[in-house]
């Protein structure tokens, strides 16, 4: 019979991040307090460590493609809000102007 494998949420396994973090608590002891091993928590603070809250999304089931096409989204996302952002900008400048020239008159 096969063992089957559980999944996490980031909620739960910032829980365990924090308990190491904060609380100043050993992985052995997070791993038995939650019920899980203490390698699956040396896991956690490991990709936390290098990747921030990004590494404890789940990646099983994810092809490398999907990854990089979401980074794809999220460097188009930032480009389209710094250009919203140039707009706004050049939009506040021109109702200054205007109420500079309505005031002059």
């Amino acid at each position: 019979m096969e063992k089957k494998r559980r999944t996490f949420t980031a909620e739960f396994k910032m829980k365990a991040i924090e308990m190491y973090l904060h609380r100043g608590m050993g992985s052995k002891r997070i791993g038995k307090e939650l019920d899980i091993t203490y390698s699956i928590v040396d896991r956690w603070i490991a990709h936390y460590k290098k990747e921030g809250l990004i590494g404890l999304q789940e990646k099983r089931g994810k092809a490398s493609s999907t990854i990089q096409d979401s980074s794809n989204t999220s460097d188009e996302k930032i480009e389209r809000l710094e250009a919203e952002n140039a707009y706004l900008k050049k939009l506040l400048e021109v109702k200054k102007e205007m109420r500079l020239t309505e005031k002059r008159q």
